[in-house]
């Protein structure tokens, strides 16, 4: 039986990275039957990534036979994973978030959550010195999601280990890290071509407060006036998404990477509410920017209060 290796809904890109990364651990390393795969469509930077690394895009697949063998990394959170994953044979997680619970296994169990910026950071310390026959295009895409969840190196949940870990590989890459890391952050920017409300789901997690279910969307760029200058029709479409999607409000972030901040859209009172107690903002109008706010993981999502 293969396994399968998936990370959460809403692929970004350390869950399009880390099951591709883990999967070949697992099938060269480890000589165990493995397969990468993502639970919907990667975000521009993932998808910028796997192609520039030469790596084929992994299948999109959102149904799973009972029984199935499955490694998840990137998530334990049962709402950012299949509907039956129950169901599955879950044979271990690997991850970087707070505990949340809900999961069931079949039996005991391998389980990885380090307080670590990157999925696959923890993924190259589980290696140990077979981390050193990693190719090219495996160092490249683990480099990438370092990257990318750390916003080079800005986000506060960057640690020195990811930080030494991804100077090492850039050096054996022989990449200029800055360079590179501006490539990806131009491509996660590019969103001309999505939708509302493919935009409000593209970075998403559902997490609830008080009985009050959110859907908290995070837009990282180095143009934020491209999604703000959509704020009214973003706004206007937040109602279809959460009816669609089960959740009461949707909070979305548009963080400037450059700058080290977010925008949070308020269309309403509630949001206002949780702009205020949250964050300590003073709110005009119907966005606020919140200096210094970068990781939803460990700045907004401990924070939220309704």
């Amino acid at each position: 039986m293969t396994v399968q290796v998936f990370g959460h809904k809403s692929p970004d890109t350390d869950s399009t990275g880390s099951p591709l990364i883990w999967a070949w651990y697992l099938n060269e390393i480890k000589g165990t039957a493995a397969e990468a795969v993502l639970l919907g469509e990667p975000n521009t930077e993932a998808a910028f990534v796997v192609e520039k690394w030469g790596v084929d895009r992994p299948a999109i697949k959102t149904e799973f036979a009972a029984g199935s063998q499955a490694v998840i990394v990137d998530t334990n959170n049962p709402a950012e994973l299949p509907a039956n994953v129950n169901d599955l044979d879950v044979l271990a997680i690997i991850d970087h978030h707070k505990l949340v619970g809900g999961l069931e296994t079949k039996g005991p169990i391998d389980i990885t959550i380090r307080p670590l910026a990157c999925t696959a950071t923890i993924m190259h310390d589980l290696m140990g010195d077979d981390a050193d026959k990693m190719p090219d295009t495996i160092k490249g895409l683990m480099l990438s999601c370092i990257l990318s969840d750390t916003l080079e190196f800005r986000s506060p949940t960057t640690t020195d280990q990811d930080k030494a870990l991804a100077e090492k590989l850039a050096a054996e890459l022989n990449l200029d890290l800055g360079a590179y890391a501006a490539e990806m952050f131009a491509a996660k920017s590019d969103v001309s071509a999505f939708s509302d409300a493919e935009l409000i789901r593209m970075d998403s997690k559902e997490y609830e407060v008080d009985g009050t279910k959110f859907r908290v969307s995070v837009l990282e760029t180095t143009a934020p006036e491209i999604p703000l200058g959509r704020k009214a029709s973003l706004m206007d479409s937040f109602a279809a998404v959460q009816d669609e999607d089960g959740v009461d409000q949707v909070l979305l972030f548009v963080v400037d990477i450059l700058k080290e901040e977010a925008t949070l859209l308020v269309p309403n009172d509630l949001v206002k509410t949780v702009a205020e107690k949250s964050f300590g903002a003073t709110v005009d109008g119907d966005a606020v920017v919140l200096p210094g706010i970068m990781s939803r993981k460990k700045q907004i999502i401990p924070n939220l209060k309704v």
